[in-house]
């Protein structure tokens, strides 16, 4: 189960804890009734991208006090904060309930990118601060940063988005859920890592939450892969003549909709190419549903159902 970013902090909040808190407690009261149905067991991963971003600000404000850390350690904080307050949310419903004996567990995950992706060469990731033209190329010429225009707001860094290949932690996780816990893992796409001579090191790159959580999902022989986010359905012809909300894809008509650019880069995008992945990959269905459908879209009654 991917969560979506407004399971976490939604707009117009300003990112406090209590708010994002509070936003969680609300997401894992729907969570929570899916455990106790009896019927499924979880894997939960979930977006980081406010978080993080949040994460580099402060990492920059400090600078002159404390030595910033790298973009992966970065991802690293932001799994460890967002993990805690999903693990000691669920298991709060969850005691509340009468199952406080069902253990809830986070895992900071690395995954493992291909250090000659394609993406290295061609960073389209904005994360971080808005810049002065000037300070934006003071930053290009000390660090080597990638830097952009944003939209008339100003100057970001960007960084690559490469493929995920293998969740480093699996193994771990597998035990997990072998001993009946319940998973918090490769929040906010994992932090990215490469292998060299046999040793993992960490990359400044962000990966695709949905990707990683299609890869995670394969690699703990998931049944089902829920995306959870702010639409009900996926939908073709989107803000145009002969928008439709559509209730089920093939594999191939999701294909089809993808080459004819249905989906907006970076937003639906990617969460349909994972839906597509995870079936090809031998998931029975994936499904792409508003976080308050979550029952409804496992049982097939909500959502977009991505099928063979």
């Amino acid at each position: 189960m991917a969560l979506g970013g407004n399971a976490i902090l939604q707009p117009g909040q300003k990112g406090t804890f209590e708010e994002q808190y509070g936003s969680v407690q609300q997401a894992m009261e729907g969570l929570a009734r899916l455990v106790l149905s009896g019927k499924w067991r979880l894997v939960i991963t979930h977006g980081n991208g406010p978080q993080v971003g949040n994460i580099l600000l402060q990492q920059d404000a400090a600078k002159g006090v404390v030595p910033p850390m790298p973009m992966d350690v970065c991802g690293a904080q932001s799994q460890g904060f967002i993990g805690y307050m999903i693990q000691q949310a669920l298991h709060n419903v969850l005691a509340r309930e009468g199952r406080g004996d069902i253990p809830v567990a986070t895992v900071v995950t690395q995954v493992l990118v291909d250090r000659d992706d394609p993406a290295f060469q061609n960073p389209t990731k904005p994360v971080g601060a808005f810049y002065s033209a000037e300070e934006a190329k003071r930053l290009q010429a000390e660090k080597g940063w990638h830097v952009v225009e944003d939209a008339g707001r100003g100057w970001r860094r960007v960084v690559p988005s490469p493929d995920p290949k293998a969740i480093v932690e699996k193994d771990a996780i597998r035990i997990l859920l072998a001993g009946g816990a319940i998973v918090v893992a490769s929040g906010g796409g994992g932090i990215p890592v490469v292998r060299e001579d046999g040793a993992y090191r960490g990359v400044e790159a962000v990966i695709d939450k949905d990707l990683a959580g299609e890869r995670l999902a394969q690699d703990v022989g998931a049944s089902v892969f829920l995306i959870l986010t702010d639409v009900d359905r996926v939908r073709i012809h989107y803000k145009k003549p002969g928008e439709r909300a559509l209730e089920r894809m093939t594999v191939e008509e999701a294909k089809r909709y993808l080459a004819e650019g249905h989906f907006a880069k970076g937003s639906m995008e990617p969460k349909v190419r994972a839906a597509v992945r995870f079936v090809e990959g031998g998931g029975e269905r994936a499904v792409i549903a508003a976080l308050a459908q979550a029952g409804d879209a496992l049982d097939g009654r909500a959502g977009t159902q991505v099928v063979p």
